[in-house]
């Protein structure tokens, strides 16, 4: 019996063994058969069958084996590309098929064209003494002729002729390539590499099958005989000529040769001859030197665009210093047998011969060099997402080298990574998303800013990065899936964000965020463009026509929610049951698919199944302990990560909070983790107390709403014992002290809610008594008695932790608990105000001695004074940081760039004075409002030099809205909105105080349009109180009216003629504005009563009026809550009203009733902003004003005629155009809000020529935009299409408040529009009586031109002559005059300008060659 052949057996032992197989006659196991032919329409058949055609081919089939061999991958079905395109009927008939497709031979024979072999010679045989020809073998080939000597890769037959024909001694017909060697070069081509007449590469290669000089053709093709001597004939003669040139001639002539030939024809050719060209031919070393000078120059340009499109578009790039070139090194020579790693054994088949250029792989990498682009290289990262420097050599045993196109760097770019996740192998797609994700985290991280150009992680958005995880969470197996849930958390979640705001949970109004939804921008869709309002498409039915890449460009989260995320991560929670570190990440991007918006988590709650399996798997009411510190499986146990997750939801909404809690079963949830202590709970330490904090800060939220209200009852003595074990549970040595501080903060935070809902249980009540339960909230079960007895107990924590400030290491910890606590106090004196119960005499005596033993000690303390200090430090307004390198922040990803938020300052650092300030100053406004004698006593917190400084420095900050600011901008608000209501108590009683009053007065008119939304109640406050109060205009009654009468009556004394027409001072304006100021302020609310029931809802939310609150998710970020120029809205609102057409005529005749009341107001409020609160209105550029004010004279036929506004306008005209103001208004900039300021300006020439009436505010209105460093557009408008106007302009050169000479200077350089100029004075459209500013402009730059003797174009030179011509032959004496002997604009002259007596000889000179010319 024959063995089975083993693995050890040699090649000898196998054949031997198919020799003993053979002798035996053994038969075989399998039959051969003969595989039929499926193309000739052949049947199978055994082995002794056979076709017609004698065509056997022999096929193996073994038992139970399908003839076909199993698809390996997942492959669509292989199709036939002619197939396709043949339809088969199965009524079809086969014969009339071929009849239809059959043609006659005719049209076959006429298109059959004979070739003309006349001039073809004929070539007989060559007379052999053998009567077959030779067999070729292959030995004997190449021992004849090698290889190299016949010009590389060629058949045998091809090799044997060529052997033959050196035998005979014959010259074979050579290449291009091989002829080069044979050609004697010329003398006119021995020159450096430089100026070779080789256009594609210069001496690349050397020996015999390199040309470095010309190229001979062989002729082969010529017709006629004699035609190789044809060719050495011209060969010859081009010597010859190319000997006969110089070096620069040869290089021109080249040079014009590829301009004549096309550039593809060219192109081909040196692809040919690079290819002719042995790329394993030693490079020579005198050409190692010529570097980037033998680069073509279609190369060079080609790298320089190359990485010019990087910098704009392409893969992130490696910053290098631009003073280092880059290295050339000649190619490595071939192979050798000795060079080879392993060395080929003679048993080895076919490995008898070595093949070079198929081992050159095996060689060692060469040395890491720079790229030739000397500016910058592709960015390669490791596996951690760490960047590798170009010159870095690092060992190949750390995996980072691959088969690349540039093999010696190590690492992997950002295209071979999205290469490598699409791999077969799993190992390899794992590699890559894993990497991918490491560098996402870095990038957001903001590690890569100061290297790399670019931004990587929207690179990597726009490479499809969003597409490629959401694919890969689709896969199989459970590793490629696992490294897709990590980069898309890697994507999504920045660690550091969630800490800050978690760190701001117990802050005053901490609970609430903002949606991070991307910046809103408004698309105008060319399909709507021209539609009525009813035929446009709603956004909804847009949103459902786009694309997901068009959303996902826009919203990464929306784009993920609408390709199915959501139901993937539920099958993956629930099938695959996927390993803790999986799960977690998992948690986390829902939750920051929750922090999106409102929609978003009403989404992830509707999702099926998703919510009932984290709650049922990750928050199990009951569980074993775990026998590791990390357990393999977290299914079963509670995690903080999925508490988290409820408690964003819970944030989104009431009726989400509800839904948690009473279908979802959250509410036995929180008594199960609160019950025990944390010790307790049979798991680890440090997850036992993030998840009982979580839970604590879920319940805050759910009681903001007034709801699980009924647990606080029912867990009132855990709640007790926990505030006792306050001060164990903060030991010094604890290492999870920071763990126990966010513990005891969110349980004080809980304790707050739970009191304002507490203190609105009477009011409920009451309601529901009065209103018999119709729209009114139910009252919450709990009550105030159920809270007031933790107050003492509080208190007494309070009074110890502001005596453990002088305890260097407690300081630390009580700094972080005391505004806590603070919060905790003015919820509830503030609710305990409200009550029936409360007493005031106790009350009062209470609150004094709270101030003396706890407020005053706090404030006058060292650690407090030394905080007060870092307040311009941590200040967001007051350092906008704008240089500073950040994160790389996504539109269509917002985030807070809270990178290294410990490290430096901000609000959030421990040095920061913010918690405690705003939580300070939050009790004292409660509580100076119940006791006002203690007002007083805190004076000193406002004059300290630190808050004066503060102050100052934001009434100059111009801060920037986005997400990265807002959410922590709005606690900002809070301490300055504290700030202006102490000083709103103190300014009235305190003198001290009142000599800042300007100070809080300026910082309240910043404030204002920084607010944003969620804070309507603190703008409505500000507007009610301090913006129009008289005691912070202190300006009004000290004096300010008659300061600047006093400057007026020293200008006219002056200047000695009036300034203005107005017959009233601006001094009495002003005392006349500051009596009105009560109407003012109810003008103004009055056009911000929209934003009543934003105002409620901030109201609730800042009052803690918890029943009525519907979200804790403020709205969305679109901008501040008031526009920057809100001073102008009732002139803007009239405007809207009114209604301008399209002709520039008003809709609406009739003004509303009020309207003058209300412009007035308006107007009044502008002019004591522009005197004395000049800087509240540097917001508002200069051309935003004018826009503004034009309102005055559009939205109204004789408005702008009335006599208070007549007055009020002038004053303001005359501010605007003070020589200080004026340089800075720049009309060729858009204003806010409009198109253009042309725009406008048409609409008031309308205006002007419809209902002005020749008015002079209105004329000095029109002529602003006409001075000379404007746009001439507008003057064009005016002498073109509005020329009627000219005949009512009559506005004196005394009543325009702007200098003659910013119109007439410098001179005009528009041809057009000084031909309009002398057609309108020719033709006595302008006149001096009529329009008199205007005439003298036209007359100003006429005469100027026409005796302008600069060099121009001909154009202009004729012009200049033709107008001289004609005005010394006009009719009009006093016009031929005028224009002729103008001298300058005199104002106080009565024709408002001078003249020469004569004309000067150098002009009279210019008249006379000018009409020579002529007469010649």
């Amino acid at each position: 019996m024959l063995r089975r052949p083993k693995p050890t057996d040699s090649e000898a032992d196998l054949l031997r063994e198919q020799e003993q197989f053979l002798i035996s006659g053994t038969p075989s196991t399998v039959n051969v058969v003969r595989r039929p032919d499926k193309r000739r329409g052949e049947a199978g058949g055994a082995e002794g069958d056979s076709g017609e055609n004698g065509s056997q081919r022999d096929v193996v089939t073994i038992a139970d084996l399908p003839d076909e061999l199993p698809s390996l991958t997942p492959a669509p079905p292989k199709k036939s590309r002619f197939k396709a395109n043949r339809v088969r009927f199965e009524d079809e008939d086969v014969e009339q098929n071929l009849d239809r497709h059959d043609t006659h031979i005719s049209a076959v024979l006429s298109r059959i064209i004979e070739r003309d072999t006349s001039s073809t010679p004929i070539s007989l045989p060559a007379f052999t003494g053998t009567a077959f020809p030779k067999v070729l073998h292959r030995s004997e080939t190449d021992r004849e002729t090698p290889v190299s000597s016949a010009g590389g890769k060629k058949s045998i037959f091809a090799r044997q002729i060529a052997a033959q024909r050196l035998k005979e001694g014959k010259t074979p017909l050579l290449s291009a390539a091989e002829a080069g060697g044979q050609i004697p070069k010329p003398k006119g081509l021995d020159h450096p590499p430089d100026t070779s007449m080789d256009t594609d590469q210069c001496h690349a290669t050397s020996g015999p099958s390199a040309v470095t000089g010309s190229r001979l053709l062989s002729g082969q093709g010529l017709e006629g005989p004699g035609s190789s001597a044809e060719t050495m004939r011209i060969h010859q003669e081009n010597q010859a000529k190319l000997q006969a040139m110089s070096q620069l001639e040869i290089l021109e002539e080249q040079k014009k040769v590829l301009a004549q030939l096309d550039p593809r024809l060219v192109e081909f050719v040196r692809s040919r001859k690079a290819q002719s060209i042995s790329p394993s031919t030693p490079r020579r070393p005198q050409d190692d030197g010529a570097g980037e000078e033998c680069l073509p120059g279609d190369a060079i340009a080609e790298s320089d665009s190359s990485s010019a499109a990087g910098t704009q578009q392409g893969p992130p790039e490696v910053e290098m210093d631009k003073g280092e070139e880059e290295e050339e090194l000649p190619p490595p020579p071939p192979i050798t047998e000795e060079e080879l790693p392993v060395k080929p054994q003679k048993e080895w088949v076919h490995m008898d011969k070595l093949e070079p250029e198929k081992l050159e792989w095996t060689r060692d990498l060469p040395a890491p060099r720079r790229k030739g682009t000397k500016t910058a290289m592709q960015a390669r990262f490791d596996f951690a997402g760490t960047l590798i420097p170009p010159t870095d050599d690092l060992p190949t045993h750390l995996g980072l080298h691959h088969h690349g196109e540039e093999p010696e760097l190590a690492g992997y770019s950002l295209q071979e990574l999205f290469l490598l996740s699409r791999s077969q192998l799993i190992q390899q797609r794992c590699l890559a998303l894993n990497t991918l994700a490491n560098i996402v985290t870095k990038a957001r991280a903001g590690e890569y800013a100061s290297v790399l150009r670019g931004g990587v992680t929207s690179t990597l958005l726009d490479a499809g990065l969003l597409f490629l995880v959401r694919f890969a969470l689709d896969d199989g197996v459970e590793g490629a899936m696992s490294a897709a849930v990590q980069a898309l958390r890697a994507l999504l979640v920045s660690q550091e964000d969630e800490e800050c705001m978690d760190s701001t949970f117990s802050w005053f109004r901490g609970l609430a965020s903002f949606p991070m939804l991307p910046s809103a921008q408004e698309e105008e869709d060319e399909d709507d463009k021209g539609l009525e309002e009813i035929m446009k498409e709603t956004p909804k039915e847009k949103e459902e026509r786009k694309t997901d890449h068009d959303v996902a460009s826009q919203d990464v989260v929306k784009g993920l929610l609408r390709m199915k995320l959501l139901p993937r991560l539920r099958y993956i929670l629930e099938v695959v049951r996927p390993s803790p570190r999986v799960i977690q990440d998992i948690l986390e991007v829902l939750t920051r698919i929750a922090r999106h918006s409102s929609s978003s988590a009403t989404q992830v709650l509707d999702c099926p199944r998703l919510m009932e399996v984290v709650i049922s798997e990750f928050l199990p009411t009951s569980w074993a302990m775990p026998s590791l510190p990390l357990p393999q499986s977290v299914y079963g146990l509670p995690l903080a990560s999925a508490m988290k997750l409820l408690r964003i939801l819970a944030t989104s909404g009431r009726n989400a909070c509800a839904r948690l809690l009473n279908s979802l079963g959250v509410r036995e949830r929180l008594t199960r983790l609160l019950s025990p202590e944390p010790n307790e709970l049979l798991l680890e330490q440090t997850e036992a107390l993030r998840i009982t904090t979580e839970a604590y800060r879920l319940w805050a939220v759910a009681a903001s709403y007034g709801q699980a209200c009924n647990i606080y009852i029912d867990l009132y003595p855990v709640l007790v014992k926990a505030l006792q074990s306050v001060p164990r549970a903060l030991a010094p040595s604890d290492p999870l002290l920071p763990l126990q501080l966010q513990r005891v903060l969110a349980l004080l935070s809980l304790l707050t809610q739970v009191t304002h809902t507490a203190g609105c249980h009477q009011e409920l009540q009451a309601g529901m008594v009065s209103s018999q339960g119709s729209e009114c909230p139910p009252p919450p079960p709990v009550s105030w008695g159920h809270v007031t007895g933790l107050e003492a107990s509080l208190l007494g924590h309070l009074k110890g932790f502001v005596k453990n400030l002088d305890n260097p290491v407690q300081r630390e910890s009580s700094l972080a608990l005391i505004p806590a606590y603070l919060v905790y106090l003015e919820a509830y004196y503030h609710q305990f105000s409200r009550q029936n119960c409360f007493k005031p005499v106790e009350t009062l005596q209470e609150l004094e001695l709270l101030t003396s033993e706890v407020l005053l000690p706090l404030l006058s303390h060292s650690t407090v004074q030394n905080l007060l200090k870092n307040l311009k430090s941590c200040s967001v307004v007051c350092n906008l940081r704008s240089s500073r390198l950040g994160p790389e922040t996504t539109p269509s990803l917002p985030g807070l760039a809270c990178f290294s938020w410990r490290d430096r300052p901000g609000l959030t650092v421990p040095i920061s004075p913010f918690p405690l300030l705003t939580a300070l100053g939050l009790l004292l406004d409660t509580l100076t409002g119940i006791h006002k004698g203690l007002s007083r006593k805190f004076s000193d917190l406002l004059l300290s030099e630190d808050v004066i400084g503060y102050l100052r420095g934001c009434g100059q900050a111009t801060p920037t809205l986005s997400h990265t600011s807002a959410w922590i901008l709005r606690h900002e608000h809070n301490l300055l909105y504290l700030l202006l209501r102490m000083a709103h108590r103190l300014v009235p009683i305190e003198p001290e105080v009142a000599k800042h009053t300007s100070l809080y007065h300026q910082v309240a008119l910043v404030l204002l349009p920084w607010l944003l939304p969620g804070s309507e109640y603190l703008a409505h406050d500000l507007l009610s109180t301090i913006i129009f109060s008289k005691d912070f205009i202190t300006e009004g009654h000290s004096g300010g009216p008659e300061t600047i009468e006093l400057a007026e009556l020293q200008l006219r004394e002056e200047t000695q003629h009036p300034t203005s027409p107005s017959p009233q001072t601006v001094g009495a304006l002003l005392r006349e504005a500051c009596v009105q100021l009560p109407s003012v302020r109810g003008c103004f609310l009055s056009h911000l009563a929209h934003l009543e029931p934003a105002v409620l809802d901030s109201r609730d939310t800042h009052l803690g009026r918890n029943p009525w609150v519907n979200s804790q998710l403020l709205p969305e970020l679109s901008g501040p809550t008031l526009p920057s120029d809100w001073p102008f809205l009732p002139l803007v609102s009239l405007y809207e009203r009114m209604g301008v057409s399209d002709g520039g005529g008003l809709q609406v005749e009739e003004l509303p009733g009020g309207a003058l009341q209300a412009v007035t107001h308006c107007l009044q409020w502008l002019l004591l902003l522009e005197f004395w609160r000049e800087e509240a209105l540097k917001v508002v550029p200069p051309v935003a004003k004018l826009a503004r004010l034009s309102c005055v004279f559009l939205c109204s036929s004789d408005l702008f005629l009335e006599r208070p506004v007549q007055r009020l306008a002038w004053a303001l005209l005359r501010l605007l155009t003070r020589p200080s103001r004026l340089d800075f208004l720049d009309l060729n900039v858009p204003p806010p809000g409009l198109a253009s300021f042309q725009d406008l300006y048409s609409a008031l020439l309308a205006q002007y020529e419809a209902v002005s009436f020749g008015d002079r505010l209105f004329g000095c209105w029109v002529l602003l935009p006409l001075q000379r460093r404007y746009s001439a557009t507008m003057r064009l408008a005016v002498f073109g299409e509005h020329v009627g106007m000219l005949r009512s302009l009559g506005v004196t050169q005394e009543q325009l408040p702007i200098p003659i000479e910013r119109f007439t200077s410098p001179p005009e350089d528009s041809l057009p529009l000084l031909r309009l100029y002398f057609r309108s004075l020719v033709t006595g459209t302008l006149k001096r009586c009529q329009c008199p500013v205007l005439y003298v402009v036209a007359l100003s730059h006429l005469n100027c031109f026409i005796f302008s003797q600069d060099a121009a174009a001909q154009e202009v030179e004729t012009a200049r002559r033709s107008m001289l011509r004609k005005i010394y032959y006009l009719t009009d004496e006093v016009l031929r005059g005028h224009l002729l002997l103008f001298r300058l604009p005199q104002q106080h002259s009565e024709r408002g300008f001078d003249t020469y007596e004569q004309l000067p000889p150098i002009r009279a000179k210019r008249l006379e060659s000018v009409l020579g010319t002529q007469d010649g």
